[in-house]
């Protein structure tokens, strides 16, 4: 089967002829490729040997096969009935190897016989589509094979005992599927500038063979069937519960129109208008960047026809996170401690110049710097990162005292550079080692509250990163001689002066990287790490909030990379702090340019 997988299974684009001559050579499932590759099921042959079946079942999770009617062939009657390919996908760096017996002639009578299947896994993804990436763990599972009565009669080696789900190799995987965000409310913010929050799940490429729904309506149905696990308890979504796409809708586009008709069961009905609007901005962000035509409106329908409109410009006030109105601006530190601001397009010409008050005037040193997203105020970290001043950007006024102190002995022990969330909240590390803390300042004033980080265990934040939507945190935590990468779910409790915070779940986003020296996030859902794999050399890279990666990610090489800054919005430069060649930019589709030789921590707003 294997063999013949090259001329009755796969079809490339652009193929040419086949050859007829040369050794014959087995051909894995799992091999480099784009995502115009089509792998097509085949089912087993008469008088199969085990191995045959083993390796056509593998081969055939690989393809598009519908509702895996072909896959199931590999099956006993009741197993393809019980199996469950839907149940999640095992994530291999490599398709499964599959290790058993060998058949001497004289063995061919034997009634049951086990093959394992083994491999390095790398993430998996579950039931709710979202994906986990892991350390490379050994994986190990079994297959059963017995013989069963065929149609005519003739007994048949089948999989009786198989898992549910699928087992795919890395690139099979990344030729099935793509990453994408569908978009909830931030908790507890229900007012029009309500903070969306993306939420990357995985779909399938083409048509899902289950459910037979393109890649828009796959997207949508797991919309509606909300959040996942891990970030359910920070948002919500204004969708009726039980609301499900009619059952006959399967492909969902715009018309000539730029209109997207969205058809929903009954239970859509219960919303209202305001909470109908704020839906169809949920679907409007989730499908922005899926259709091949622009989504101009979505038109929600229920049971008994249109429930409302959301025209995309009209969707743009619920994106609202506290952001500034020109979040092209940069900030950085100048060789004599000053805080400078180099203007965006819409505020000047780009050349720096000191921020007002005494961040800017140098009464006090600085060495790292943090700007709110509305930009009217800063937080900066002196020079031997001692204190934490917090001062407005937008008049002048005289060195406050300041709002957090180390008592750390040493600076590298002593404060991290800030980051500001889209509530407006101000977060610090303080990594004095007799009582390393995580900080949070409410609207950057008042005393600072301690929060908790239960996962955390024997590590120490070195330096942290808040996202736009304030409900998740990029966290650079050293642990046993190792920097890595983790994100943690923020979770707010209670209210008013008594809200308090704690930092829940962490979870390992890059753990290909053994050393994470910096990180900034870059939009929504999506991160820029700075980092090396063990052994390696040091390497910029994009990464997903899920910590997936592309090998599209990895950025033009640049070295000694110490920090890193990029713009909720994509498409402004990713900036970068370097040892040799001072501040650095990198623009769409350019190269790294210098920006200036003297100064450090760059940073946008946030």
């Amino acid at each position: 089967m294997s063999a013949l997988l090259g001329c009755g299974a796969v079809v490339l684009a652009g193929c040419g002829a086949m050859p007829v001559t040369g050794d014959v050579k087995g051909v894995g499932a799992s091999q480099p490729g784009d995502s115009q590759v089509q792998v097509y099921a085949v089912p087993p042959r008469e008088d199969a040997e085990p191995i045959e079946i083993v390796d056509g079942f593998l081969e055939s999770m690989t393809s598009d096969d519908p509702d895996f009617r072909t896959t199931r062939t590999y099956l006993t009657t009741e197993a393809a009935r019980t199996w469950k390919p839907s149940e999640g996908t095992t994530v291999l760096a490599q398709a499964p190897n599959r290790n058993g017996p060998t058949f001497r002639d004289d063995e061919r009578r034997t009634t049951d016989t086990t093959y394992t299947l083994t491999g390095e896994q790398v993430a998996v993804v579950d039931a709710q589509s979202s994906y986990r990436p892991l350390a490379p763990t050994d994986y190990s599972q079994t297959l059963h094979l017995v013989r069963q009565k065929g149609p005519d009669g003739k007994q048949e080696w089948r999989i009786d005992i198989v898992p549910d789900g699928l087992v795919l190799g890395q690139s099979d995987f990344k030729r099935l599927y793509r990453s994408v965000n569908k978009y909830y409310f931030a908790a507890g913010r229900t007012d029009g500038g309500a903070a969306l929050v993306a939420d990357p799940v995985y779909v399938r490429n083409r048509t899902d063979p289950v459910t037979r729904m393109d890649t828009a309506t796959q997207t949508v149905r797991s919309l509606l069937q909300g959040p996942s696990d891990w970030l359910r308890p920070v948002v919500d979504s204004r969708f009726p519960t039980g609301t499900a796409l009619r059952s006959d809708v399967t492909a969902l586009a715009p018309d000539d129109q730029n209109v997207l008709r969205v058809r929903l069961n009954k239970k859509a009905d219960k919303a209202g208008q305001g909470a109908c609007r704020m839906m169809a901005a949920q679907v409007l962000f989730t499908l922005r960047d899926l259709t091949s035509a622009r989504v101009g409106q979505v038109e929600l329908q229920g049971e008994r026809g249109p429930l409302c409109s959301l025209g995309a410009d009209e969707a743009e006030e619920f994106a609202s996170d506290s952001g500034s109105e020109a979040p092209d601006s940069q900030y950085f530190v100048d060789d004599k401690g000053r805080v400078q601001q180099i203007p965006g397009s819409s505020k000047g010409s780009g050349e720096p110049e000191p921020v007002a008050g005494p961040l800017g005037s140098g009464q006090v040193a600085m060495s790292a710097v943090g700007v709110a997203r509305d930009e009217q105020q800063a937080a900066a970290v002196s020079a031997n990162r001692q204190h934490l001043y917090v001062s407005s950007l937008s008049s002048e006024s005289e060195p406050a005292a300041p709002v957090v102190t180390s008592q750390a002995v040493k600076a590298e022990d002593r404060l991290s550079a800030p980051s500001w969330d889209g509530a407006g909240d101000l977060w610090v590390a303080d990594r004095d080692p007799s009582g390393p803390r995580l900080l949070r300042l409410v609207a950057g004033a008042g005393k600072p509250q301690e929060v908790a980080v239960p996962g955390l265990g024997g590590g120490r934040i070195e330096a942290l990163r808040m996202s736009a939507d304030g409900v998740r945190i990029a966290l650079r935590v050293s642990e046993d001689g190792h920097t890595t990468l983790k994100i943690g779910r923020v979770e707010r409790h209670g209210s008013g002066k008594s809200e308090r915070a704690s930092v829940e779940d962490l979870r390992q986003a890059a753990p290909q990287l053994a050393e994470v020296t910096a990180v900034s996030w870059s939009g929504r859902s999506r991160l820029v790490v700075v980092g090396k794999e063990e052994g390696g050399v040091q390497q910029v890279r994009y990464v997903q909030a899920d910590g997936s990666t592309s090998s599209s990610g990895v950025l033009p090489g640049v070295n000694q990379v110490t920090a890193v800054a990029a713009a909720d919005d994509e498409q402004l430069p990713l900036m970068a702090d370097t040892e040799s060649d001072g501040i650095v930019k990198l623009s769409p589709g350019d190269n790294w340019q210098t920006v200036l030789k003297d100064g450090s921590s760059l940073v946008y707003p946030g």
